[in-house]
């Protein structure tokens, strides 16, 4: 992808983390148990968070990080969604399903993110990215250890 300018980055990275809000909370909304309708909000406030970092960026000129405080930081990676394929949604769907499709849904944005920050030519737009892959990273392991912990409740 071949971006002219900072902001042209930072609308693309908001355009995604609406598509995965907006996914996530129209997967709530035709949720009937509770449980995974409230799991599925809290991905969508997540990415709405992911959202608002993006807004919070000033790139009226060499794009800087109004979020100073941000700290870098290594993510582990269980790699459990890695072994898996992609399944489609549809309301009902059990709760291992569901935890599936949020997993492959993170992967595939931190691996975006990642080419992405492969292909920056600028230290701030590879820290826009880094950024980026990091959230990814850190929504990817939580959803696996909820993955693994509900995979041991039901004996495997």
């Amino acid at each position: 992808m071949d971006f002219q300018s900072y902001q042209a980055i930072i609308d693309f990275a908001i355009e995604k983390e609406r598509e995965a809000a907006a996914f996530y909370e129209a997967s709530a909304q035709a949720e009937s148990r509770e449980e995974t309708r409230k799991m599925l909000l809290e991905f969508a406030g997540e990415e709405r968070k992911h959202e608002y970092l993006l807004l919070n960026l000033d790139c009226t000129g060499e794009c800087t990080l109004v979020t100073q405080d941000y700290r870098f930081k290594w993510i582990g990676d269980l790699k459990r969604s890695d072994l898996m394929v992609d399944i489609i949604w549809h309301p009902g769907m059990s709760y291992r399903d569901t935890l599936l499709i949020a997993m492959k849904r993170e992967e595939n944005s931190l691996k975006l993110y990642n080419q992405m920050l492969q292909q920056s030519e600028t230290e701030t737009a590879r820290n826009i990215f880094k950024i980026l892959c990091q959230e990814e990273a850190r929504h990817k392991l939580g959803l696996e250890k909820l993955y693994d912990d509900y995979m041991a409740e039901m004996g495997d």
